[in-house]
């Protein structure tokens, strides 16, 4: 691993022990690949975080960057700007149902906030709710939506704020009888509801399939059970699609597998496919006649920002043009079809969950009781055997994206079948590492 000969100490790593940084200094990227400054290649299977959709250094993006910056690099509200207005458009085609007007912000992280707001405004209630195995952003209020121990350094956050457990079949915290009432949605939420009193509820925020937290994909019918309750009470349900939007899990948006239409719709990440920071808030029509006689709550100097804006418009281009959402519906057949066969060889593989180009592979020491390789928020001892998995996979040229004892494969859309083959034959290799640690093995 080429040594970094950045100022160490002067750049501060987010959510991180900074003595335990040491990356290599990047120099370059290309495709699927990104490179170090001695010159090694790493395939890039976690698209950095879940945002390099299109790969790196995609010319038709650059050049779209280069074009705005040229003729109007920055202008704040309330001008008019067209590449602003033609991404709202061009938007409205791609998002479900009726949300077609949407407010920009820079981070996935403002646009949970601008969401949550934006509820609480409009219904006149105080409460939200959410869910454990949850990340919403690192600013109070979506820090406070966070469900993960890392919401822990900012509690007691924001007021108003429940939670509800999560649809995780292989860990269900209700032991997953027939039928679930957390698994199939509306029976817990109708008891959470019952403590809560609806009357008080502005909105449900929930990750359509579960992020960094595991890859968690609800069984089908689960989100048009939270949808129907909420369209019963009058709670308007929000999804933070900012790690499945803009075909990550093989349809445009992760809601669409489920023909589920929220109210709100938050996205980032793939909206510019990682080249510039910029994330919309997309709303349905019932907001139109609030919006043109009350205030939007929520502003940045930022927002709508035009080169950014230029670069969102080019990646639609690119996904559309490419028919990029239909392939990685395609990739994921593939993808699916590997990581089962890697099952079959690994005992540390408990479970393997995900669609399209977002995939999850649960690791642990005894699939009998499901014992994970590493604990529920791990220190640095515990977490050992995914250090030393991820490393071994980056000394051999494969970047692996990972988070407590879950692999996250999540691999630009734009990856071919011989590199996803490379990047498994590599990820087959680093598993032996997690074998290590199963009961009884060897």
């Amino acid at each position: 691993m080429a040594e970094s000969t950045s100022a160490r100490g002067r750049v501060i790593q987010s959510w991180s022990k900074q003595g335990l940084q040491a990356p290599p200094r990047i120099v370059g990227g290309s495709g699927c690949r990104f490179f170090d400054a001695s010159g090694r290649s790493y395939l890039d299977f976690g698209s950095q975080l879940v945002n390099a959709n299109l790969g790196h250094s995609r010319t038709e993006v650059q050049e779209a960057i280069q074009k705005q910056v040229a003729t109007m690099a920055t202008l704040g509200r309330p001008w008019d700007v067209e590449v602003v207005g033609e991404l709202a458009d061009r938007l409205a085609e791609v998002t479900p149902g009726d949300l077609n007007s949407f407010f920009f912000a820079c981070s996935g992280t403002e646009a949970n906030e601008a969401a949550i707001r934006l509820a609480r405004a409009y219904t006149g209630r105080d409460k939200i709710i959410a869910r454990y195995r949850s990340y919403h952003g690192s600013t109070a209020g979506a820090l406070t939506l966070t469900g993960e121990p890392r919401r822990w350094v900012g509690e007691p956050g924001v007021p108003g704020v429940v939670r509800m457990l999560d649809p995780y079949t292989y860990r269900c915290p209700a032991g997953h009888p027939s039928p679930c009432p957390v698994c199939s949605g509306a029976p817990h939420l109708r008891e959470l509801l019952q403590y809560e009193g609806p009357e008080n509820v502005a909105a449900v925020i929930i990750e359509p399939i579960t992020g960094i937290n595991g890859v968690i994909v609800p069984p089908d019918g689960y989100l048009r059970a939270i949808r129907e309750v909420c369209a019963e009470y009058g709670i308007l349900l929000i999804l933070d699609e900012v790690m499945t939007g803009f075909g990550r899990t093989g349809t445009w948006f992760a809601c669409d597998r489920w023909d589920v239409v929220p109210d709100i719709i938050t996205c980032a990440k793939g909206l510019t496919a990682g080249y510039l920071p910029l994330a919309a808030v997309a709303v349905s029509d019932r907001f139109t006649p609030w919006l043109q006689e009350s205030m939007f709550p929520y502003g940045l100097t930022h927002s709508a920002h035009p080169v950014a804006c230029a670069a969102a418009v080019a990646a639609l281009g690119v996904y559309q043009k490419d028919r990029l959402v239909e392939r990685s519906e395609q990739l994921g057949a593939l993808i699916g079809a590997g990581l089962r066969e890697l099952a079959e060889r690994h005992p540390s593989i408990g479970d393997i969950r995900g669609s399209g180009c977002f995939w999850g592979i649960e690791l642990v020491t005894d699939r009998e009781t499901r014992q994970p390789l590493v604990p529920y928020n791990p220190d640095a001892a515990a977490a050992e055997p995914m250090a030393r998995l991820t490393a071994d996979a980056f000394a051999r040229g494969l970047y692996l994206l990972t988070h407590w004892n879950i692999v996250l494969v999540c691999p630009p859309l734009i990856i071919d079948e011989a590199e996803i083959g490379e990047g498994l034959a590599l990820l087959d290799r680093s598993l032996s590492i997690a074998d290590e640690y199963v009961i009884g093995h060897g």
